[in-house]
């Protein structure tokens, strides 16, 4: 791995912070940089002032969410400012790179037909201007959903102090509803996520707090040199989450302590994902935490939830440590049409691949697939599932950055010591009854994984609408970066997005399962959780073999009935609505 930028004076510029290679002659990577100025112009500003604060190393969101109903995806990006109290600009080490005051950015994508072929992924006009309110806070996470049923997507934005719900108006407009609705949670919220947990057709929210970071600098810690950096998990107080139950008229009611969830004591939450892990028809959440052993809540009779995270098997890893628990993906790696669970960790304590054998009993399976040794250098955040080669299954995205300074970099005098390169795993599917990962070289995976950044949120979606998953990476005190994919599209694949009510909204939870002639079933699961810190895109996309002849589509709705359509097209989006199809009976069909 590079050094970075240490000896080069741009590095001072945090728009150039940490560059690669701009071109390489050959055949495509997997995923390269837009080319030429598309206008993504975002820097984000963490606000440090060499205090070592914790809580300015931790944040970094943002979401994908069609604000405008185009059917692309635009791109919301949570900014940082001065931490600390009376901290001014003038007391920042990096100067900010966006000009006027610091706020979170929108960008609306102005894809023109045919650009998702040109390797380009369309131009993105900055429209913050015509949000409607001034977004001033310290954002961390968002989360998007309509949770109020118009058709339209919201937002959640979950900040160091308190958070706010964001009511879409159309047009690039939102208005800042937090108060009417009820949300407006004050601690230092790290992850959220909307999900129906009761079926009851309104969206709930999930919200992850951290610690109660001390901004004033005395809290000191040091590294085992006797050298000051930043504080781990135990140096602050935790903070409880929260779950808000949606009442179906804009406002929420506030359930942690009746479903279950205030029962336990706080922990340093980071990441989070919803799902039926049990397959029982009702959505379970897992939360990731720092440090500390991880819960998975199981819905039980009556919207109450209980934490079996120890009993199943993903409390600890399999040598029954806890780990530090930054990012978090579930997704159905090998095929057996159930939630498994990816978790980013730690330096030294590699990231963890949880197996789900069924009825939420989970296996660590992490060595057997070969994730282990190839996570041991790195301190990992964002992550997800994506089919990036679209040839079925599921491969990994993981994205690093140090939370201590790394001493090779401190040596070499470098301005922000904790950038560290990305990586992508290959799912090599089943051969003779196991599956293995395969981390993809820069020269297979893109010039992308050789530039040395201190990442945080990756957001997964179809950018430029050709049919496979791009990339956009958030960088803590850096750049936001693109990555198109070049490769998917060239496969055969199925595009879906689920809807449900009137006027329609994104069917978040549904499952799908698509029956294919003589080759396994798919089996996808429609969300905008997981990663860490931010909301993806909420279509579907299944990657299909070069012979595959598709049978039927089912889809679980989130309400617990399920519909059978007829075999989807090929090569293009298909909306489908509930109650379109034919309805059947609960089970397998």
């Amino acid at each position: 791995m590079a050094l970075g930028c240490g000896f080069l004076a741009a590095c001072e510029d945090p728009s150039v912070q940490h560059p690669g290679p701009v071109s390489r002659p050959g055949s495509p990577a997997v995923f390269a940089d837009p080319v030429g100025d598309r206008g993504l112009d975002f820097v984000h500003f963490n606000g440090r002032s060499g205090e070592l604060l914790l809580a300015e190393i931790t944040c970094g969101g943002g979401a994908v969410l069609d604000i405008d109903d185009d059917g692309d995806l635009d791109l919301y990006l949570l900014q940082g400012r001065m931490l600390g109290p009376g901290k001014t600009l003038r007391d920042s080490i990096v100067r900010p790179k966006h000009e006027g005051p610091l706020t979170d950015r929108l960008y609306r994508n102005d894809l023109e037909p045919g650009e998702g072929d040109s390797g380009r992924g369309g131009r993105w006009t900055d429209i913050t201007a015509d949000l409607g309110f001034k977004p001033s806070r310290y954002g961390c996470a968002a989360a998007a959903g309509d949770y109020d049923g118009d058709g339209r997507i919201d937002l959640y934005l979950a900040n160091l102090g308190p958070n706010q719900l964001l009511r879409n108006l159309g047009g690039g407009r939102f208005e800042d509803v937090t108060a009417v609705a009820g949300v407006g949670d004050e601690g230092s919220g790290v992850v959220a996520l909307f999900f129906d947990y009761d079926r009851d057709g309104v969206l709930d929210l999930f919200v992850g707090n951290n610690m109660a970071f001390d901004l004033s600098g005395k809290v000191v810690c040091r590294s085992l040199t006797g050298a000051r950096d930043y504080c781990g998990p135990g140096a602050y107080p935790s903070q409880p989450d929260r779950l808000y139950r949606g009442r179906g008229d804009g406002t929420f009611e506030d359930v942690t302590a009746a479903s279950g969830l205030g029962s336990a004591l706080p922990v340093p939450t980071l990441g989070a994902v919803s799902g039926d892990f049990n397959g029982d028809g009702w959505a379970d959440l897992y939360v990731a935490n720092d440090g500390q052993p991880n819960r998975l809540w199981i819905q039980r009779e009556g919207g109450r939830f209980e934490d079996r995270a120890l009993l199943s098997g993903v409390a600890v890893n399999g040598s029954g440590a806890a780990e530090a628990s930054m990012g978090v993906a579930a997704g159905d790696f090998d095929g057996d049409g159930d939630a498994d669970l990816f978790l980013t960790h730690l330096i030294k304590e590699t990231n963890t691949l949880y197996r789900n054998d069924g009825g939420a009993l989970f296996r660590d399976l992490t060595a057997r697939v070969e994730l282990a040794a190839a996570s041991l250098p790195f301190t990992s955040f964002g992550t997800g599932w994506l089919d990036f080669d679209n040839d079925g299954w599921l491969d990994l995205f993981v994205a690093n950055g140090a939370v201590t300074q790394v001493p090779a970099l401190v040596e070499a005098k470098d301005p922000f010591p904790l950038h560290q390169r990305n990586q992508l795993f290959r799912n090599g599917g089943e051969v003779d009854g196991s599956i293995r990962f395969r981390e993809l070289p820069a020269a297979e995976a893109g010039l992308p994984f050789e530039r040395s950044e201190v990442s945080r949120g990756a957001i997964f979606g179809d950018l430029d609408n050709d049919g496979d998953p791009d990339v956009v990476v958030l960088n803590n005190a850096g750049p936001a970066r693109i990555l198109l994919n070049q490769v998917g599209s060239r496969a055969p694949w199925v595009g879906l997005r689920l809807t449900v009510g009137s006027p329609p909204r994104d069917a978040l939870g549904a499952t799908v399962r698509l029956l294919r002639q003589g080759s396994p079933d798919l089996w996808r699961r429609l969300a905008t959780d997981g990663s860490y810190g931010v909301a993806n895109d909420p279509r579907i996309l299944f990657g299909l073999s070069g012979g595959d002849r598709l049978k039927a589509l089912y889809v679980d709705w989130p309400d617990g009935t399920q519909e059978e359509f007829a075999a989807p097209a090929v090569g293009r989006y298909t909306t489908i609505h509930q109650g379109s199809g034919v309805p059947v009976g609960s089970g397998d069909p």
